[in-house]
């Protein structure tokens, strides 16, 4: 890189381009953070993350002062997209199909994402409420239809849920097709 691109001009100021710069290597991080607690879950390391990232550790804690609030961050993100995709399945015309679809996609999604996978099974993380509720109020929408028991409660989502995930998390298997097959056998644990 050459000293004019990593400097401003003569009555420039060096504000802007470090702004950018600093948005950027943010963003790099936050992105490398990211792919990096996906395949490791929280095994994965600022130094993993500042090298998929190419800058430098002290870069990374700029950003994030710990590797906790980095974890947070991207938990945060990940069940922030999850939210959403449950909003827009709790809008759907058949309560069973949504429920029934959208565990597949969260067994799924899962399968291919540790960090999230580790979060969920943890009955202490807190992070993890939204999503929970959500998903119980589709499994509340889908008993109308009759093909969820009627005594299903969130307790029991949560237990049939987050207990199979502990054990695909326990076992290291991320293989999506044996994780969908928990997901329908989660489906059926709670059909009637």
């Amino acid at each position: 890189m050459s000293s004019a691109e990593t400097s401003p001009g003569p009555g420039a100021s060096a504000t802007p381009l470090r702004r950018a710069d600093a948005r950027r290597n943010h963003e790099r991080v936050f992105a490398a953070a990211l792919d990096v607690f996906q395949e490791s879950g929280l095994q994965g390391t600022v130094p993993q993350i500042a090298e998929r990232a190419e800058v430098g550790k002290a870069t990374v804690y700029r950003s994030y002062p710990t590797k906790e609030d980095l974890v947070a961050a991207a938990v945060n993100h990940r069940l922030t997209e999850l939210e959403r995709a449950t909003a827009v399945a709790l809008q759907e015309a058949d309560p069973y199909r949504a429920f029934a679809d959208y565990v597949l996609r969260l067994f799924e999604a899962l399968a291919g994402d540790r960090l999230l996978s580790e979060v969920l099974a943890d009955a202490g993380v807190r992070n993890g409420s939204g999503l929970l509720i959500q998903l119980s109020e589709l499994m509340e929408a889908a008993k109308a239809t009759g093909k969820v028991r009627a005594d299903a409660s969130v307790l029991d989502l949560r237990i049939v849920l987050c207990g199979l995930a502990v054990q695909l998390i326990r076992i290291a298997d991320r293989d999506p097709a044996l994780w969908r097959r928990y997901g329908e056998l989660t489906l059926q644990a709670l059909r009637p």
